[in-house]
């Protein structure tokens, strides 16, 4: 089968399901991807056979690593249900908060897309495209159990004996230079070793999204989210491309429609034992 032949029998499985799922949804024509706009980013991971994830795999429970190379979490079933609407495999492909700008810019990039605790902003999207949202967020802290009491406010933390500890490159660090000028700040490289750090008292808190604390709640003891419900700032995660990829934009977010339409994001949320917000 030519390589024409199988993108224009692609390209009718993909309208066919997407229209379903648009009149599902109720979303208009304008969300079904055209032939003419479905032949760029698209035709090139068809061909390909494999949708080439980016992701930190640092950030339990969205997108996290193990020792053996297996990656699992929120973001990455998310991902694998982006690369079943293509009809193609998946292979994650490591990032990291400091350079993911960077690699999704780069004139060669690695992966044709970034997941995983990507929050949506209007910084990002004047340089990148940012999907719909599929995840609501939020700015929150982790700190001993003992101390939950004590940080009730941004003022209990902004104070120069607190020891807050942010990975590098990311909004986490970005929020607390900008709110927390007075707090003692400890930049660590791995996130996912800041909880541990804090629950044996080499700082004080952990900035964090409301999306990772309940995680490090539930599978530590030591460890208390005080102002979970309380989040500093609110927000959505989303999925990160270059520009240029309109094609693959259009084909995520029908992806995540139909998930909202069907009940499967849902579902996922509850698996993850997330907050469902749409």
């Amino acid at each position: 089968m030519t390589g024409l032949i199988r993108r224009r029998l692609w390209l009718l499985a993909v309208v066919l399901t997407l229209g379903s799922a648009t009149v599902v949804a109720g979303c208009c024509d304008d969300d079904i991807p055209s032939e003419e706009v479905v032949g760029g980013k698209v035709a090139e991971i068809v061909e390909r056979d494999t949708l080439l994830v980016g992701t930190t795999g640092d950030y339990r429970p969205l997108s996290f690593r193990e020792d053996d190379g297996t990656y699992w979490g929120f973001g990455i079933e998310m991902a694998k249900e982006i690369a079943r609407s293509l009809g193609v495999e998946i292979k994650f492909v490591g990032t990291s908060w400091p350079t993911l700008t960077a690699d999704v810019l780069a004139d060669s990039p690695a992966f044709d897309l970034a997941m995983g605790g990507i929050t949506i902003t209007d910084a990002r999207r004047e340089t990148m495209l940012m999907s719909e949202g599929y995840l609501t967020n939020g700015k929150t802290i982790l700190c001993r159990t003992s101390d939950a009491d004590r940080f009730c406010t941004l003022g209990d933390l902004d104070k120069p004996e607190v020891r807050v500890m942010v990975n590098p490159g990311g909004l986490n660090e970005k929020f607390a230079r900008e709110h927390l000028t007075h707090a003692t700040i400890v930049v660590h490289p791995k996130n996912e070793e800041i909880p541990a750090l804090v629950a044996v008292g080499a700082a004080d808190v952990m900035i964090t999204e409301i999306t990772e604390a309940p995680y490090y709640v539930e599978t530590d003891p030591r460890l208390a989210a005080p102002l979970l419900d309380r989040p500093f700032t609110r927000g959505e995660i989303g999925v990160l491309m270059r520009k240029g990829q309109d094609d693959l934009l259009q084909i995520v977010n029908g992806t995540i429609r139909r998930m909202k339409s069907d009940g499967s994001l849902k579902r996922l949320h509850e698996k993850y034992g997330l907050v469902y917000g749409y």
